[in-house]
């Protein structure tokens, strides 16, 4: 099952809200020192009071496996500003928060549809990324998120796909820039 746009809401805890704005500040002053999975833990384990209030966050894309797993993703640019890096570690853990009692079952990523720099993780060189975000552990580059959303193989299918399409609308689309129409 796959959403776009989808909608998580739940109860989150006031110490649990506390947690996620102490992580996002000493990131954002900071940068990124621990991993992400133990931010992910301290928050989820304080999430367990029932002194809070709802919350409401949209994913960009939520799928349900076959398994069970629920995954939600926050879809942006491959090259986010600071902001964007510390907004989207926010969502993430707010989801996480308020799916707390579906752990282990649920995973939350910020995604990215391609790496500009080159075709796997360990060539990605964005710095608003490498220094506010975990890498190895909260972000999905390329190959690895299409291959998660599709099964294997699908990132070689869009390739093909944006190449046919290329060779069809590329020769079109020349002559509308040159032209001015």
């Amino acid at each position: 099952h796959a959403e776009r746009g989808y909608l998580v809401k739940d109860n989150v805890s006031d110490a649990a809200v506390k947690e996620i704005e102490f992580i996002i500040n000493k990131i954002g002053t900071g940068g990124m020192k621990g991993k992400f999975p133990d931010y992910v833990k301290d928050v989820v384990s304080l999430n367990k009071s029932s002194n809070g209030s709802e919350r409401k966050r949209i994913a960009d894309l939520y799928i349900q496996t076959k398994k069970g797993e629920e995954l939600f993703f926050e879809i942006k640019s491959p090259k986010p500003n600071k902001g964007q890096c510390l907004e989207a570690t926010d969502r993430l853990l707010q989801i996480y928060a308020m799916t707390h009692e579906k752990q282990p079952k649920v995973h939350a990523f910020y995604a990215m549809a391609y790496n500009p720099y080159g075709l796997d993780k360990a060539t990605y060189k964005h710095s608003f990324v490498v220094n506010y975000m975990d890498v190895e552990n909260e972000v999905l580059i390329g190959r690895e998120f299409w291959d998660l959303v599709g099964g294997g193989g699908t990132y070689e299918e869009i390739l093909k796909i944006y190449q046919e399409v290329g060779r069809e609308k590329g020769p079109d689309m020349l002559d509308q820039l040159a032209m001015g129409y």
